[in-house]
């Protein structure tokens, strides 16, 4: 009897052990770079589970936890998944799940090809390599190879691109949705940072939008006022200004919209989607 209950406890821990395994042999590649975990992906019901964060934010997206519900947002469009529920939500139309997403060592698990594939990625699995492609950038039908960075100081500057199409589709939304009012621009603006007139305005970063053959396909440029005058004198005057470069128009710009895009890049370089191209610092 003793032998008989060993051998079905034994049995069950078997079946528990298969149900759940890691896939630590397994790689999985986002556009190209080779996505860094410090918690394993895990095959369940011949699913890859992953942990959300790690593949939403290489995604581009933003995650959010509810308990028991995680928000992946991207754009317009919104997942809600619930732990240990099969039915998922994607806007307003509900989507029936192969696994159940579920939580381990305080992090959510979720299927990767649901994730991957709600935001418009294909996903394809050979030689125990899961790749993840994400459709391009298009500026205008034109297909965008990479977000040029750029920003100078008193000794120098620096140049990087971004390559990552989901990095780079937020952060170029960000910008279109965050345009203010038009304005005029500014009686002075440049990279120097000019102390002596009232109203000047230093520009702290140019991205351009660069195509194939590494043509700017869009190019904005954030301003901020120089605060070398009393409040009271700079009162009149906007603190950010966007400058979209390519329709030479001048917007108002926000705090809110320019952390975030800098939140993204921070992102996309802790994943490996940043190259320096030059830094001419000293």
């Amino acid at each position: 009897m003793k032998k008989t209950v060993i051998a079905i406890m034994i049995a069950v821990l078997l079946s528990m052990s298969a149900s759940t395994v890691y896939a630590a042999d397994k790689l999985i590649i986002i556009d190209g770079v080779t996505v860094a975990s410090d918690v394993k992906p895990e095959l369940k019901n011949q699913r890859m589970m992953v942990p959300v964060r790690v593949i939403s934010e290489n995604l581009g997206a933003n995650v959010e936890w509810l308990n028991p519900e995680v928000v992946i947002t991207k754009g317009d469009l919104k997942v809600t998944l619930s732990i240990n529920s099969s039915t998922a939500q994607m806007n307003d139309d509900k989507v029936q799940l192969d696994v159940r997403p579920y939580k381990k060592n305080n992090r959510v698990f979720v299927p990767l090809r649901f994730i991957a594939q709600a935001f418009g990625c294909n996903v394809n699995y050979a030689n125990n390599i899961v790749t993840v492609d994400t459709p391009p950038l298009l500026i205008d039908g034109v297909q965008v190879r990479a977000l040029q960075h750029e920003y100078h100081m008193t000794m120098g500057g620096v140049i990087s691109h971004y390559t990552g199409p989901s990095y780079n589709k937020s952060i170029y939304h960000i910008f279109a949705e965050n345009k203010g009012d038009k304005v005029e621009a500014p009686k002075d603006y440049s990279w120097r940072y000019t102390m002596d007139i009232l109203g000047s305005y230093y520009k702290g970063a140019q991205f351009d939008f660069l195509d194939q053959k590494g043509k700017s396909l869009l190019r904005y440029d954030v301003y901020s006022i120089v605060n070398a005058f009393p409040a009271e004198l700079l009162a009149e005057y906007p603190p950010m200004l966007l400058h979209d470069v390519t329709e030479d128009q001048w917007y108002l710009f926000n705090d809110t919209a320019w952390k975030s895009i800098y939140e993204i890049m921070d992102t996309a370089e802790q994943n490996g989607f940043k190259k320096e191209i030059s830094n001419t610092v000293v």
